[in-house]
């Protein structure tokens, strides 16, 4: 566990710092009332430089709208120099689902289609992100924690991975939580059940990826420590199937996680 007071400090100077030798005008952030869009909004404000926080419902549920929203008021009361607007992409989403569903291969394979579409929603959302930090000079904020983004890549390629920084990823999940906690973060938001938000049924991560977020924690220490091959005879049975889940899903979403192959050509091919 960090420190937590002086990860507040040091993540605070750091966007500052970053902002300043950017020549940007502060900081966009899609808040979505999951704990890192939370925390990272906070650290902004904090920073003192002007902090723009977007919501983006996409057919949201009403409770994570309201905790958004709720976090948005608490920023607004507390800082001056945060602002809110709220960018409804659901009606843009059905159309792009309507045009989309005229490609054959979408109706084929149920969960594929379903997987297809929350990422989109995802990509969205960065798109929107940049066009309104393009309008204002600013940059986009990621909200990604280091399970997440280093550990299980539970997160859209071009969605919300495409960020111009991200103050939290070397945070794990329940650092995340205690920067929370310590910063006044509203309990709705401490005390729900982490979600991407991108589902229409409601499934949180824990549904999607088969285990918590303080079982993937666990397995990626023991990754770090021990590499991709500790001994599993020591494992309860449990702790090896989260093991698995999280070796499965690191392993699959490397391509995420790995700057983008680029073909390089022999030096004999390039003409002098």
């Amino acid at each position: 566990m960090v420190k937590v007071e002086e990860t507040i400090s040091f993540i605070t100077k750091w966007l500052k710092s970053y902002n300043a030798k950017a020549g940007t005008q502060g900081f966009v952030v899609g808040v979505s009332g999951g704990i890192d869009s939370a925390v990272v909004s906070t650290l902004c404000a904090k920073t003192g430089a002007p902090t723009l926080v977007i919501e983006m419902p996409i057919h949201q549920a009403k409770d994570q709208v309201n905790r958004g929203q709720t976090h948005i008021k608490w920023l607004c009361n507390n800082f001056s120099n945060v602002q809110h607007t709220q960018l409804d992409l659901t009606s843009s989403y059905d159309d792009f689902v309507r045009s989309l569903e005229k490609v054959e291969d979408l109706h084929k394979n149920q969960d594929l289609k379903n997987l297809t579409l929350s990422n989109t929603r995802s990509r969205m959302r960065m798109t929107s992100l940049y066009a309104i930090a393009g309008l204002h000079g600013m940059l986009v904020c990621g909200t990604g924690n280091k399970v997440e983004d280093f550990g299980v890549g539970f997160y859209t390629k071009y969605g919300d991975g495409g960020v111009d920084l991200s103050p939290i990823a070397n945070l794990m999940k329940s650092e995340v939580f205690a920067l929370g906690k310590a910063m006044g973060v509203t309990e709705l938001i401490l005390n729900a059940r982490p979600t991407d938000g991108l589902w229409d049924d409601g499934r949180t991560d824990e549904d999607q990826i088969g285990a918590t977020y303080d079982e993937l924690e666990w397995a990626m220490r023991i990754q770090m420590k021990e590499g991709n091959t500790p001994d599993t005879k020591t494992f309860g049975k449990r702790e090896a199937e989260v093991w698995n889940i999280y070796l499965q899903r690191h392993k699959a979403n490397l391509h995420k996680m790995n700057p983008i192959p680029v073909c390089e050509l022999p030096e004999e091919f390039h003409l002098e």
